[in-house]
């Protein structure tokens, strides 16, 4: 009797207890719901927002605007013969050259005006700028200079052909970046200062530039 009676006083106590996990399950399982409606929201948030964050990051970079003057024009013509011989030119170094900086240097020229060469004729058909098809007259000599030339005599003409031609460009990239009105003339005329200034660089570092041609070059700045 007396062990039935204990049975019968502890039913309640696990009654209660029950009905207590009961109720905590379901508020564990009405909080886990509501977070999964507000994960789900702010996803779809997020989500609404990012196609217009993608079409603003591949938008168009710049893009073709303002006037192309003279001196543009003649910018377009000038990066494009500069490529038309010194491409060339740096191809015959890697064959007539006696020195590996000079090798070097040739394949600079190869790389820089290979990509100037392509965003110049780009350029000249977005602006319906004409461009020319060959080096001047000037620029082809020089190329046939080389031809004849080799090992250390090749070295000494390539250097004094290319650094003296670099140069000069310079001087007129300055003023075309400063003054253009075009944002298509302003990107190349940015690449162009690039180039040319690791062109130089190169041609520098091969020990071979001459006094006599940095005055060279001097003597085409305006005073």
């Amino acid at each position: 009797m007396k062990s039935h009676a204990r049975k019968t006083q502890s039913t309640p106590s696990r009654g209660r207890v029950t009905a207590a996990a009961v109720a905590l399950a379901a508020v564990i399982a009405t909080v886990a719901v509501w977070l999964s409606q507000q994960h789900g929201s702010a996803h779809e948030s997020a989500s609404a927002h990012l196609p217009a964050a993608q079409a603003a990051a591949a938008g168009p970079e710049g893009g073709n605007s303002g006037d192309v003057s003279a001196l543009d024009k003649t910018f377009l013509t000038k990066v494009r013969q500069a490529g038309l011989w010194e491409m060339p030119a740096g191809r015959l170094a890697q064959t007539h050259a006696s020195s590996e900086a000079i090798k070097r240097a040739g394949m600079h020229l190869l790389e820089g005006h290979s990509t100037l060469d392509q965003l110049a004729r780009e350029d000249s058909e977005a602006l319906s700028v004409p461009i020319p098809d060959q080096a001047t007259a000037e620029q082809r000599g020089w190329v046939d200079q080389l031809k004849k030339a080799r090992g250390r005599e090749f070295d000494q003409l390539f250097v004094d052909l290319l650094r003296a031609s670099h140069g000069k460009i310079f001087i007129t990239i300055g003023e075309v970046r400063a003054s253009t009105k075009n944002t298509l003339i302003r990107r190349l005329a940015t690449q162009t200062n690039n180039t040319v200034q690791d062109h130089m660089s190169v041609l520098e570092d091969t020990g071979l530039v001459t006094d006599d041609t940095l005055d060279d070059v001097a003597s085409t700045i305006p005073k």
